[in-house]
């Protein structure tokens, strides 16, 4: 056994790590831009996202778990892109009306286009092949 004096890094990021894990290690390591592998930004698969009619008319719909953000300007009208801010990886926070926030550092994106509304993200929402089947989106490669 090491008697080696423990270092104040060491003790500091047990200390945030056991406070985080009440409160769910992703929080801690979504914004982090180090280590682990993330998530692909875009689904690799098609995604069934439930029934079109939840995506209102002029307005969008985060889907945190699929990590994809649905809008619907116009009737029969959809448009899908990757929910992961283009700036450290966060995924969007919420969504009002046609923007879509990340509440780490405060980036908005327009949800009709993935167009960065206000940075630090520089660079837009990659967009995500959307269709409706049997009254269902489907978002995704082949969607």
């Amino acid at each position: 056994m090491s008697t080696r004096p423990v270092g104040r890094r060491t003790v500091l990021c047990g200390a945030a790590l056991s406070g985080a894990a009440g409160l769910g290690l992703a929080g801690l390591t979504a914004c982090s831009g180090t280590g682990g592998e993330r998530a692909p930004a875009t689904p690799t698969a098609p995604v069934d996202l439930g029934p079109a009619d939840a995506v209102p008319v002029g307005g969008s719909r985060l889907y945190r778990e699929q990590r994809l953000v649905v809008s619907r300007p116009a009737e029969g009208e959809f448009k899908a892109f990757g929910a992961v801010c283009t700036h450290a990886g966060c995924v969007l926070t919420s969504v009002e009306r046609l923007e879509g926030d990340c509440s780490c550092h405060g980036s908005r994106f327009d949800t009709t286009t993935g167009e960065v509304l206000a940075g630090p993200a520089n660079a837009p929402l990659p967009e995500v092949p959307v269709r409706v089947e049997g009254g269902r989106l489907v978002a995704g490669p082949g969607a």
